[in-house]
């Protein structure tokens, strides 16, 4: 397993109980396997299904308490459709992406050689994992400070827009309103397997590179950028005019 200090860096947290890190990133099939006998490594005798339970309970508070703080005038219709954005298994692999969580994954040798480093059901509970360990290492606060950032630029994108479903076409008004052009999207990296592709995005308008985005699909890794470019707009009154000539 790749070096866990590195990891709590991208985490930004430092687990004082080392052992909860390293039980939110050991999957189910390392305890369904028979461990070798001449193996010195102990083999693990928890999986991280626990933390998941734990972790999508804390993370379903968090979001709540986001979405109901800064929507005062939002039902209750409203305020679950905003909470579903990023509390569904399509977003928590997006994040476990960019925190390379695969790479930090305890595997059993059958899950390691079907892909499971790269599996979407892996990467989604290993990041609910990850935060029942920080709420058991440090707390609420502590997890509900992680799963804020993790999804800055995507809350701060519904807070511009709450109503949003369509991030391209948004961003693409916006910038056609003011300069009358469209924003260029360009794909500048893909990895992996054919079954579990990654690819990166950049969307651009006038030479300036407005968001980028990771995602499985060309499509997602677009419409990410999309919701990374109307994040950074929406903090700036001028946008991509207001680059430096």
């Amino acid at each position: 397993m790749a070096d866990l200090k590195q990891l709590e860096e991208r985490l930004g947290h430092q687990f004082r109980r080392a052992e909860l890190l390293s039980e939110a990133l050991t999957h189910r099939s390392v305890l369904h396997e028979s461990s070798p006998n001449k193996s010195t490594v102990p083999k693990p005798t928890t999986d991280n299904q626990r933390l998941e339970f734990f972790g999508d309970a804390v993370l379903q508070l968090a979001l709540t308490e986001v979405v109901f703080d800064r929507f005062p005038h939002a039902d209750e219709g409203e305020l679950t459709k905003m909470r579903a954005r990023f509390a569904n298994r399509h977003m928590l692999c997006h994040l476990a992406r960019a925190l390379l969580l695969g790479d930090y994954l305890h595997l059993g040798k059958g899950e390691e050689t079907s892909g499971g480093r790269s599996r979407t059901s892996n990467l989604a509970d290993a990041f609910e994992s990850v935060i029942g360990a920080i709420y058991l290492d440090a707390g609420f606060e502590a997890a509900r400070r992680f799963v804020l950032a993790q999804l800055q630029p995507e809350l701060a994108q519904l807070e511009a827009s709450p109503d949003a479903d369509n991030p391209k076409g948004m961003l693409q008004e916006m910038i056609q309103e003011r300069h009358g052009k469209n924003p260029l999207y360009r794909i500048t990296n893909q990895s992996g397997p054919d079954h579990a592709k990654h690819f990166e995005a950049i969307v651009e308008f006038d030479g300036l590179e407005l968001g980028r985005g990771v995602g499985q699909s060309k499509k997602e890794a677009e419409t990410r950028a999309a919701y990374a470019a109307i994040a950074k707009l929406s903090g700036s009154p001028e946008g991509p005019a207001a680059k430096p000539s």
